[in-house]
């Protein structure tokens, strides 16, 4: 297996209890969960942040979005809680081994494989020309689904970008890059680290089970990562749900269209989506690190039964 997937140093158990393979299986794992689990709720945030224009083009209350989301899902329950899953499944694979590859890769490289700040903003930058097409095709499946009531087939949406020379499926790249180093700092960073603290001021309680000081850690960097990536994410689905055939909506297009939507309706413009976001994330993150960590548990504990764990190197 080294000599085909890698070099033999990829395979290697580390002191720590895992090698860069399985740490990177259990992450690619933990994103396979969770991207099932919370599914439905991305495709609701979506819609409410897409339906901030009417068809005209003109902003709405955001009181009237949320009604329109809730008409397409009442309408529609299967087919949109569904919509974009396959892409975003296969997209798993696409998006996280780059971002998950680039991440642990240089984690490992630097240090003894706890995932940092460094880290974090190279796989953020680096991955994003890997990751925006699969969000962007994500996004074109579910932007009619009030229109038709089902979701835009993923060929349809190929053979319209393979007319322009697949360009479209990098709309909103920039955006993506603040939200995706956001997400790695607060989400991939941030919670494993507030979790240690949570879990220690837990202890003076009693035994608290992990997954619930998961919850709590995740309850509380959630509003955070929310405030900091809402208005990317805003910026993404104006940029990214436009019609292929028709003019792109620009950066600054899209700027000035989220400034209009604060000039008519203030926060709550510019903060559409923001309740929503903030389960999202709280359920999200929760899934991601708990199936993450059962799966390097097991493998750490195979690891050990097979006496495969080096010591540490003492200290100088």
């Amino acid at each position: 297996m080294a000599g085909l997937f890698g070099p033999p140093e990829y395979f290697q158990v580390k002191p720590h209890g895992l090698s860069q393979f399985q740490t990177f299986v259990a992450y690619m794992g933990g994103s396979a969960i969770q991207t099932v689990g919370d599914n439905p709720v991305t495709a609701y945030r979506q819609l409410v942040q897409q339906y901030a224009k009417d068809l005209n083009g003109k902003p709405v209350d955001p009181k009237v979005a949320v009604g329109e989301a809730n008409a397409v899902f009442k309408k529609s329950p299967v087919s949109a809680s569904l919509s974009g899953l396959w892409p975003r499944l296969i997209g798993v694979g696409f998006k996280r081994i780059p971002k998950f590859g680039i991440l642990l890769g240089i984690s490992f490289f630097t240090g003894d494989g706890e995932v940092g700040l460094l880290a974090a903003t190279g796989a953020s930058i680096l991955s994003a020309p890997f990751i925006n097409p699969i969000r962007m095709i994500e996004k074109q499946q579910r932007a009619y689904l009030k229109q038709t009531g089902v979701e835009k087939p993923i060929m349809d949406i190929m053979r319209e970008s393979g007319q322009k020379n697949f360009k479209p499926l990098f709309r909103g790249t920039v955006p993506l890059m603040g939200h995706s180093l956001a997400s790695a700092t607060l989400g991939l960073v941030g919670q494993p680290k507030l979790k240690k603290m949570v879990q220690t001021e837990l202890a003076k309680f009693g035994s608290i089970p992990g997954p619930v000081v998961g919850l709590v850690a995740s309850a509380v960097v959630s509003p955070i990562y929310v405030g900091v990536t809402n208005p990317r994410s805003r910026l993404e689905v104006i940029m990214q749900t436009s019609a292929i055939g028709e003019k792109k909506i620009g950066l600054g297009a899209a700027l000035k269209e989220l400034g209009a939507d604060m000039s008519a309706f203030g926060l709550r413009g510019i903060f559409r989506g923001q309740g929503i976001g903030i389960a999202k994330a709280v359920l999200s993150l929760t899934m991601f690190h708990e199936a993450r960590i059962a799966i390097a548990d097991t493998f750490k504990a195979r690891n050990e039964a097979n006496g495969l764990i080096p010591p540490k190197p003492a200290k100088k």
